[in-house]
Order: C-alpha cells, then structure tokens, then sequence
C-alpha cells in the first residue's frame, strides 16, 4: 500500500507480539493445492501463494524448504480416493508422482502401504518468522505496527472510520482491512457486516517424537484423507528445526484462542 502511494498505513494488532495465535499455532507447512477443488479461490489462492510464500522466504532469508510431501493409501479401498487425488493435483497445475508400494521406502524408508503420492512442490516454513519478516517491512516502507490494539467498537463518519480501542484509544482512517484470523466474525460484527457464518473452535493436539526417533521420518507424510470429514488426518510434519510432529487431531475447543486442554471462556 505503501508502494502504491497511501501515505499512512498503520497495522494493528491485538495481542502484545505478532503471530501470537493462528500464524504461529500452526503445522508449518507450505500447501501445494493438492486438495482443492480445480477452478476454485481456494485453489487459485494456494497456488499462487505457495509461490509468492517461496519467493519471499529467499528473499528476506528466512529458512524454509521445499522437501515435498508423500500421501500414503494404506488399503485397496484408499487407492481410488489417493488416484482421484492424483487428477485433482494434476489439474492444479501439480507434478504429482504416483508410486507403487514397492517404491515408498525410496522416499520414506519406515512407511508401510499399498500405493502412495509423491508432491514436490510442498515445503515447510516457520509462519512466526514469516509474520516478523512481513512487519520489518511494513515498518521499513514507513508503515507503523501498533500491538496490544484490541479493536472493540467502531464508528463511521461521512468522511471516514474511527476505531476505538478497548482502552478507549482513537483511530481514524479511509479504508480498514480487517485480518483478524479467529475473531474474524465478530470483528465483522463490529463493522456492521454480517458474514453469515460463525466461527466453532476446534484445537489440534501435537505429539513431538523424541529426537532419537527423528530418523524414522524425513519430511512430511499424509494420509489420504476420508470425505466424511473436513479434516486432513494425523500427519507427520518435519520443522524447519529438525523436530518431527506427529498430529493433529481435532477436539473443540472451549475457548477461541486457548491452546491448553483447560482453557475456557
């Protein structure tokens, strides 16, 4: 915005630090567009952002990897879904490659299945790095980066917006963006917009291997996953610090941002 000519671009974050939920609660993987339906936003999106995300990671030094993901078919009955998938990734613009169960041990030596997927153009990155990164440049293209901002009312004036803080700070501008990730519905509601939608929090638990058992896996190995359920299944993730996870599953959560078991609201 900066670049385009707006003359004051001010971001504003709730939280004390950046990446304090989403951005850093997350697998740390760069998504190829395997599973998303051809045509679609979110194909296009991921797509083009997966790229975008590769080239800003070289170009600010920020470590990341493209090491692939290998999709396992553990039955027969997997295997039509793990060859539609195939054709999904294909029409994407993916260079998936499909293998036999013979040749999975050449990228995953410790796997057992029938057939698998090769994707190479999946990577891992650490998003915390990433969102510190995004704001060394807002704020050296002359931006101003504004945390414990916490948003809770505002008003629109004929000639602009005000923003009220929960400490009852203010702030005027012409045009808002709001990215507020898990309290993107009710900071909808607070701009008069209804989305239509409501946000249910689910928490995906993590299991970290013991670093003697690291080797069992290379980089990142998924299940095909089922069409009963919105979810990608238990995966194994390598970090760009050498652990390996294994997860999530997917419970919900009693509170939007809490990441223990006991956090409620």
């Amino acid at each position: 915005l900066t670049k385009a000519g707006v003359t004051s671009v001010v971001v504003l974050e709730a939280e004390t630090d950046i990446a304090a939920h989403q951005s850093g609660h997350n697998s740390g993987v760069i998504h190829a567009g395997l599973y998303y339906r051809p045509g679609s936003l979110k194909a296009k999106l991921c797509t083009e952002g997966r790229e975008a995300l590769y080239a800003f990671c070289a170009e600010e030094g920020i470590a990341h990897e493209r090491c692939g993901k290998l999709v396992v078919a553990t039955s027969d009955e997997e295997v039509a879904r793990l060859d539609a998938l195939a054709e999904r990734a294909r029409a994407n613009g993916l260079t998936p490659r499909r293998l036999a169960g013979v040749e999975l041990r050449e990228y995953e030596p410790h796997v057992a299945g029938v057939a698998g997927l090769w994707v190479t153009e999946t990577g891992i990155v650490d998003y915390k790095a990433v969102a510190a990164a995004y704001a060394r440049r807002v704020q050296g293209a002359g931006g101003t980066l504004r945390t414990g901002w916490r948003l809770a009312e505002l008003r629109s004036r004929p000639e602009h917006l005000e923003l009220i803080s929960a400490t009852e700070e203010s702030i005027t501008c012409e045009y808002l963006v709001t990215c507020a990730g898990l309290q993107a519905d009710r900071v909808a509601a607070l701009c008069g917009v209804n989305p239509g939608v409501r946000i249910i929090p689910f928490r995906g638990e993590y299991y970290e291997l013991k670093p003697a058992a690291r080797d069992l896996v290379r980089n990142l190995i998924y299940p095909v996953p089922d069409p009963k359920f919105p979810f990608l299944g238990v995966h194994f993730t390598r970090k760009v610090d050498g652990s390996v996870e294994a997860g999530p599953n997917a419970v919900l959560a009693f509170k939007r941002d809490g990441y223990g078991k006991l956090s409620f609201s």
